[in-house]
């Protein structure tokens, strides 16, 4: 595994960390989740809330889809640029809520884990052969169409057959959004190799 695969998984790790840390310390959800009246007073809600979890299903669901994101970034080989791709997606995922002011509260990690899916996504589609391309387009297809298909643009919380809490479809949305405009952003970004930075 190469270095930035596994600083990857550390992220993907660091994340799910987080979560267990404040579901065994019992902190009440207000207290850090997103709201879009406090986002102007306290921008840091926009990382504290992914790791508030309402549930032991949600929560485990979360931690499982973490696994996942880090399973697929390691086995994409994604590069550097992506790893910080991820890690910048993650708060921008939380202000994209700031779209649906009616969207009280939200805490969670599934919006950032489709904006790590949608890295992955963007990386693969970039990089490598045919093969690894097609992987990468099925990959969007497949995001884009879950999306979709839970009408982000419909109301603000929706209660899936199955579950203990409310979901919020917006959340993936801007998750995917989010992760993908700064994996493209990323994948342009100019880099200096090694030589070049040795003749300057």
């Amino acid at each position: 595994m190469s270095p930035a695969s596994r600083a990857w998984v550390v992220l993907a790790g660091l994340l799910c960390a987080c979560a267990v840390a404040v579901a065994l310390a019992g902190v009440a959800p207000t207290a850090i989740d997103w709201q879009p009246s406090r986002a102007v007073a306290e921008p840091w809600r926009a990382l504290t809330a992914i790791a508030l979890h309402y549930s032991a299903l949600h929560l485990g669901a979360n931690l499982a889809g973490a696994a996942l994101v880090a399973a697929l970034g390691a086995a994409a080989a994604v590069s550097k640029p992506m790893v910080w791709a991820w890690a910048v997606a993650t708060p921008l995922t939380q202000f994209g809520l700031l779209a649906r002011p009616d969207l009280l509260h939200y805490g969670g990690l599934s919006g950032v884990l489709h904006a790590g899916a949608g890295v992955v996504a963007v990386h693969l589609l970039r990089v490598g052969p045919t093969s690894r391309r097609i992987v990468g387009l099925l990959l969007a297809i497949g995001l884009v169409a879950k999306v979709i298909g839970e009408a982000p643009w419909g109301a603000p919380l929706r209660a899936p057959t199955g579950w203990d809490i409310t979901t919020a479809p917006l959340a993936h949305a801007t998750g995917l959004l989010s992760g993908v405009l700064c994996a493209a952003i990323a994948s342009a970004w100019p880099t200096r190799s090694p030589t070049a930075a040795r003749d300057v």
